[in-house]
């Protein structure tokens, strides 16, 4: 395993630990990965694995309205919601693919680019899925959900590989969904299903 990948692992494996615990709250999340929470008008995209490297993008008028629209064909309702949310993390991707690098990234456990600019682990994935909610979150766009802090799951010991994602609320039903993109390549449709049904699952891959 390649060095740099070895720093996210006691995160990973202290997130599975307390993975019942999952507040609201992003900010510890944030300082573990010596990143920055997104602002007005920034979010900080991780990447070379374990939020080693970090750009900072920021929106342009265009990209705002972009992804407002694709939050707000979601506003039936929370099902809805979630399936727009999983647009605008695809289509977010896509718009920082080019510059990062991160268009070239593949899905799931792929060890031998840990370290390499633009490709991406599941911390940097959980990451910046979370602040891309946050974003639109601290923009009011979103009607039904809240953004979680993310979790982990995967000890070794129980036979998986620690394994994190992003988790957003149904304020609606209360119920807490993962949010994860790190199975797929650049730029395709996470998967999001209900958080206690992602825990339960056993292959890496998920």
């Amino acid at each position: 395993m390649h060095f740099k990948q070895l720093t996210a692992v006691p995160i990973l494996l202290a997130l599975a630990a307390c993975n019942p615990q999952t507040t609201s709250s992003t900010a510890s999340w944030v300082s573990a990965m010596n990143n920055r929470a997104p602002t007005e008008t920034t979010i900080y995209v991780c990447h070379a694995f374990g939020c080693q490297l970090k750009y900072g993008y920021r929106f342009t008028k265009a990209d705002l309205a972009k992804l407002k629209r694709i939050l707000r064909a979601g506003s039936k309702n929370p099902q809805a919601e979630r399936k727009a949310i999983g647009n605008a993390v695809a289509w977010f991707e896509k718009r920082v693919g080019p510059i990062i690098g991160s268009d070239k990234d593949k899905g799931g456990l792929d060890m031998k680019n840990a370290g390499v600019p633009g490709q991406m682990d599941c911390i940097d994935e959980a990451s910046n899925t979370t602040s891309l909610i946050s974003f639109a979150q601290k923009h009011g766009f979103l009607k039904y959900h809240k953004v979680q802090s993310p979790v982990a799951r995967g000890y070794f010991l129980d036979g998986r590989y620690p394994h994190a994602t992003a988790v957003i609320l149904d304020t609606e039903n209360n119920e807490r969904y993962a949010v994860d993109s790190w199975i797929y390549d650049n730029g395709v449709f996470p998967k999001i299903k209900p958080l206690k049904d992602w825990m339960a699952e056993t292959p890496s891959r998920g």
